[in-house]
């Protein structure tokens, strides 16, 4: 590649080429929700988007997540969104109408964490440091709800290994996996958890 510029078009075909061997863009955990847990009520992840912090209504997947943004001479660092569309369903398929308002879930927080497919995951070195953040949501039964929550956030671009990749630094672009996961609880105390993914490609892409 002779441009060491890439815009945010051209890098789709790029990203294809890189180490990509599971091609998970969007995925429910893999555990059996539906008798796993004492709750008798588990979470549907419908959709899991992402959108960049300097488009945060343009929600898709995978994710071209933007290190540095440059305008005018003027550079900013943008947090990046997530938004999870979740649905509750009750574990007794064989008589669904008996939900009540103590079978709905309220979610209290998530977990958001980076994987990379060549298995080098070292947070700070490989892939960024994951977090936990705070929600507060309501699902009731057969019902779904968008969830916004951070994705990426600032303080993962302005440290390792991201800050080297400021001016086509460092490895150029990271390819993550981000594994996010919700924690809940049923009206009756019940714990209630739920992981999805999304591809998240990281770099100083080109604003043009």
């Amino acid at each position: 590649m002779t441009d060491q510029y890439m815009t945010r078009a051209n890098f789709a075909g790029y990203a294809t080429r890189l180490v990509l061997a599971a091609a998970v863009t969007i995925s429910a955990s893999c555990s059996d929700l539906a008798t796993s847990g004492k709750s008798p009520t588990y979470l549907i992840i419908e959709r899991l988007d992402a959108a960049g912090g300097d488009s945060p209504n343009t929600f898709l997947s995978p994710l071209l997540s933007d290190v540095l943004f440059v305008t005018e001479d003027v550079t900013t660092v943008f947090n990046d969104l997530g938004r999870a569309t979740i649905r509750a369903e009750l574990k007794n398929t064989v008589s669904p109408t008996a939900a009540t308002s103590v079978n709905a879930i309220t979610l209290t927080r998530y977990r958001v964490t980076y994987k990379r497919a060549d298995g080098r995951n070292t947070p700070g070195v490989d892939v960024p440091y994951g977090f936990d953040g705070v929600v507060t949501r309501t699902i009731q039964i057969g019902a779904s709800q968008d969830v916004i929550f951070d994705l990426v956030r600032h303080q993962n671009k302005i440290e390792a290994p991201l800050a080297s990749l400021v001016n086509h630094g460092g490895l150029g672009f990271i390819t993550t996996i981000a594994e996010v996961t919700f924690y809940g609880r049923d009206q009756s105390g019940n714990e209630v958890t739920i992981t999805g993914f999304v591809d998240v490609q990281f770099g100083d892409f080109s604003n043009e």
